[in-house]
């Protein structure tokens, strides 16, 4: 009787937050109310219910609390797709329906400049993690392109922070309409893979301000992301996930932050350090404990106990962690929300194509493209990436997809049977990277006895984890050695051209390749990254001209690996386990229009099927604000798409700035003759630069230049104003 009697006390005020959480309309609590019911809830929980809180209790599950009818929290890794289920060992669950949508990713999201479709992206996303019952998603990913070495470069948004954050609030929004969490990372300054467990990055606060903490910014204030990962690198000496300066002084108090801050997986590695620097939720699974892993033995489970208990760490801190973590709740599993989520529908497919369409980037086009389908009698696809997969590829990003089309497959399908088609592998995947002259004179024949010759390769990524090593992959935990093609395609290449002079070279993977073997003699060249499960289908449709490319570089291609300023200027990897960011502020095309370095490709570089004409610019100063206004006509013979953009320069600084830097973006879809007038507004942030001195943001006085146009390095307008 006296145990129902105080099962009975903790019942009546549970029920009374529980009914809390409902209103007339079914709509989740806001503010106050959402506030007081979670400290209600923390009222009640012992301390030991709240450490089993902060800490997983499988992959990807951490601890609710049962008797107070709080769930478990239930994560995904997925940036691109929901990831198939998985056992503590990592493999794959047998006989579970885990099939979904494979969506293109992060670098072709990035390429198409396209707010909406990051929000459409991030809606399916979250969709399919509903369905599955997930309640975070683990992404978007912001981090920086910094080198083209990066393994991890394809998750990712690019090299400029502005392009990174407004789609990646776009993605955000989309996810948490959803009633899911979407998980912002690697928080901070994980762009390289080699030694990302220990490597102790070095950089200034005006690049940290500049460069790689915008889009987490960006993420948190605009976005209202609910969670941010922490990384697994070091930050000026101390690990980002227990960082604190990173996450107690700039993530929680002066950007603002009051959602959850979830370790990266093992990325814990201090439990003191974990529980005061503002680590709330501990993930990851210890492998070597293998088949029964003891999660109380993670940093935040027994030894953090034993912290609370004997009075070194405030039970207040640990209460803070609580908190952020029913923040999340009370907006997913807790929520009532009426989200069901659905998957693997053609609707979720026919995003996954769009983006796929938009996204895909003609590089160089010496009139062979587009193909004429009516026309052209026979084609020779060449390359083992035409039929190669990639959905199970590149680490936490691995998807099992309900399909996926290869080029080949594409090509087939738009071809029909007007054309003949002919595959040739052209190269081998190999252990020891081996060129195969057999493959290369198969190829070779091949193309000699077609009108044109389409050569489709690049990185690759589904390879077993056992080849990580040998550093020919785009997937996480490596890096790339150099910018060259493996498997000797440079020379498969060459040997096609010379055969066939139509030749059109289709690269798959998440960034440059060093072109210059070929790069002149190549008449057409496409950059179609990872473009998901309808990939092949997009690819087809831009060849054949059903599509007009309207895709633009969110990174800059470099001529060679020298001139890629972590390599020129910083340190790429760095040396014994240090690596100094002496390139600064100067990432991507800051350092190559700032330096007067030719890139291979310019940052924003997309070519279209048809031309596009701008005019009329005008600005309007409106205090510290600018309006600018133009216009943008159609003027050649096919409907389609423009990327402009508007860059702007500080003609007379106090510090040395950027040539130009990238501050409003804005895509145009036209018709033929049609012209249509662009405005946007730049606020103070986009004339402004970060004073280490004065530990704040500055607008000078002066005048500043505001550029537009279709790529970094093709400015069609411009002109000055004095603010």
């Amino acid at each position: 009787m006296k145990n129902r009697f105080i099962l009975l006390l903790f019942a009546i005020p549970f029920l009374a937050c529980n009914n809390q959480v409902k209103e007339k309309k079914g709509k989740i609590m806001e503010g106050a109310n959402v506030e007081a019911t979670i400290d209600s809830l923390i009222n009640l929980m012992t301390v030991e219910e709240k450490i089993e809180m902060i800490h997983a209790k499988s992959p990807f599950v951490s601890s609710g609390v049962k008797r107070l009818g709080i769930p478990d929290l239930i994560m995904s890794d997925g940036p691109y797709g929901v990831r198939l289920e998985q056992g503590d060992d990592y493999a794959p669950k047998p006989n579970v329906d885990d099939e979904a949508t494979y969506l293109p990713k992060g670098l072709t999201l990035a390429s198409t400049w396209n707010a909406e479709l990051g929000y459409e992206f991030g809606k399916v996303l979250g969709s399919e993690a509903k369905e599955r019952g997930k309640n975070i998603i683990l992404g978007p990913g912001v981090n920086i392109t910094r080198s083209p070495l990066n393994g991890r470069n394809f998750e990712y948004l690019g090299e400029d922070p502005y392009l990174s954050s407004i789609m990646a609030v776009g993605y955000i929004k989309g996810v948490q309409d959803q009633g899911v969490a979407a998980c912002v990372k690697h928080y901070l300054a994980n762009n390289q893979e080699f030694h990302r467990t220990t490597v102790n990055v070095l950089m200034s606060e005006r690049a940290l301000r500049e460069i790689y903490l915008p889009a987490f910014k960006a993420a948190v204030q605009d976005g209202k992301v609910l969670a941010v990962m922490g990384s697994y690198n070091k930050f000026r000496g101390q690990y980002c996930t227990h960082n604190q300066y990173l996450i107690n002084d700039v993530l929680k108090k002066e950007i603002g932050f009051n959602g959850l801050l979830v370790s990266d997986w093992g990325a814990v590695h201090n439990s003191r350090e974990a529980m005061l620097n503002g680590t709330d939720l501990e993930m990851g699974t210890d492998i070597s404990m293998m088949p029964k892993p003891d999660y109380n033995k993670f940093f935040m489970a027994d030894s953090a106990l034993a912290l609370v208990k004997n009075g070194e760490i405030p039970l207040s801190v640990l209460d803070d962690k609580i908190r952020r973590i029913l923040r999340v709740m009370f907006k997913t599993s807790m929520a009532n929300n009426n989200k069901t989520g659905e998957r693997n529908t053609k609707e979720h497919q026919q995003t996954a194509l769009k983006i796929a369409e938009e996204g895909i980037v003609l590089l160089k086009n010496d009139n062979i493209l587009p193909l004429n389908m009516e026309s052209v009698k026979s084609i020779a696809v060449i390359g083992d990436n035409a039929t190669h997969k990639h959905s199970m590829g590149g680490g936490s990003s691995q998807i099992k997809a309900k399909y996926e089309i290869t080029p080949l497959e594409g090509l087939k399908t738009v071809c029909g049977n007007n054309v003949k088609i002919s595959y040739a592998a052209g190269y081998k995947l190999s252990k020891n990277n081996e060129i195969d002259e057999k493959l290369i004179a198969e190829a070779v024949k091949l193309a000699k006895s077609s009108e044109i010759a389409i050569v489709v390769g690049g990185w690759i990524q589904n390879w077993s984890v056992s080849t990580w090593s040998d550093n020919v992959l785009d997937s996480e935990d490596t890096d790339k050695p150099n910018m060259n093609m493996p498997f000797g395609q440079d020379k498969l290449i060459q040997e096609v051209i010379k055969a066939n002079p139509n030749t059109i070279v289709v690269l798959i993977g998440g960034g440059p390749v060093d072109m210059n073997l070929w790069v002149n003699q190549a008449k057409g060249i496409i950059q179609a990254w990872y473009p998901g499960m309808e990939g092949g289908n997009a690819l087809a449709n831009i060849i054949s001209g059903k599509i007009n490319p309207s895709g633009k570089l969110p990174m800059t291609f470099p001529k060679k690996l020298e001139d890629c300023p972590a390599h020129k200027l910083g340190e790429f990897p760095g040396k014994n386990d240090v690596v100094n960011y002496f390139d600064d502020i100067f990432v991507g095309y800051r350092y190559y229009d700032t330096y007067k370095v030719a890139p291979q490709f310019s940052f924003g570089h997309g070519l279209s099927y048809t031309s596009f004409e701008y005019s009329d610019l005008k600005l309007v100063a409106d205090g510290k604000n600018v309006k600018v206004s133009f216009s943008v006509k159609n003027t050649g013979k096919k409907e389609g798409a423009e990327v402009t953009q508007v860059y702007v320069n500080d003609v007379e600084a106090s510090v040395k700035r950027p040539e130009k830097e990238l501050k409003g973006f804005s895509k145009v879809f036209l018709a033929v003759g049609e012209s249509k007038k662009v405005e946007m507004v730049l606020n103070e942030s986009a004339f402004s630069f970060y004073d280490e001195t004065k530990k704040s943001w500055v607008m000078e006085p002066g005048e500043f230049k505001i550029m537009v146009g279709s790529s970094s390095s093709d400015i069609r307008q411009t002109k000055s104003i004095k603010l």
